[in-house]
């Protein structure tokens, strides 16, 4: 009873205290949950989108780490990282670009690693005729416009302007390019039709709904693929699961799905 008097002449104090204790408490047990939350961003180029999907969700099954994507090509993820984006791992289409980073001093250089090795195709929609088999019939009229992704900054695109130069119709086929800011958006276009053909990495054409032939592998330097962790990271432990994880049985199995030649192989 004396309790409750004493409580009862200052209710507007014993209310603020508890209600204060209860404020403080959810804070911290909210600030638990955040911080507590592992993830990582992964920067990759546009060919390993279907791929990269499926895997992230693979690796946070395993892991427990969740991943977060951005896709683009790989000369503009290239910028975009030596501007200090908030990037963990680093999923090149080209060796190249990751030697490029290497020599910035961006990478962790036991991370870096040959992941695989992309396939260029030639892709049409099924109701096109006539067909096209061959990077030759790219000349022909019947074919107005040719999508490829941008040689400056997409090694797709660089890899479809030299089988077009090495098949010899580079010259006849160059005022009917568009050009996509990578490789996927070249794809778009002929799947939309904008363009008629896309020269496109074998990894998009596989899970599409259309016809497509492999470019010879001899036509075009090889599309070496390599991966990195970035110096800057604040999650390098998570990022060098991930980037394990991709060389991994799990990881090989599904890359070898949608097209990839792996390491060794």
């Amino acid at each position: 009873m004396i309790q409750y008097n004493r409580w009862n002449n200052h209710p507007t104090h014993f209310w603020l205290f508890v209600i204060t204790v209860l404020i403080l408490l959810a804070g911290c047990s909210q600030g638990h949950v955040d911080h507590g939350k592992k993830e990582i961003v992964v920067g990759a180029a546009a060919d390993l989108t279907p791929a990269f999907e499926e895997l992230g969700r693979e690796f946070e099954q395993e892991a427990g780490i969740h991943v977060t994507f951005s896709f683009g090509s790989t000369g503009t993820l290239t910028q975009q990282i030596e501007n200090g984006a908030p990037i963990d791992v680093f999923a090149a289409a080209n060796v190249e670009f990751v030697d490029q980073l290497e020599r910035e001093g961006l990478i962790i250089p036991d991370t870096k690693a040959m992941y695989a090795r992309g396939r260029l195709t030639i892709w049409t929609r099924k109701e096109r005729e006539p067909a096209v088999a061959r990077i030759e019939d790219l000349a022909q009229p019947s074919v107005a416009r040719v999508a490829i992704a941008n040689p400056e900054h997409a090694p797709y695109g660089k890899a479809a302007r030299e089988a077009l130069e090495s098949a010899g119709v580079w010259a006849a086929v160059e005022p009917k390019i568009v050009y996509g800011e990578n490789i996927r958006q070249t794809m778009q276009y002929a799947q939309t039709g904008n363009a008629d053909v896309a020269i496109t990495a074998l990894s998009l054409s596989v899970t599409s709904d259309g016809r497509w032939t492999l470019v010879p592998e001899e036509l075009h330097k090889p599309l070496d693929q390599a991966l990195a962790v970035l110096k800057s990271t604040r999650s390098e432990g998570e990022a060098r699961r991930f980037a394990l994880f991709i060389n991994s049985p799990r990881g090989r199995s599904t890359m070898r799905k949608y097209g990839f030649l792996l390491p060794g192989e």
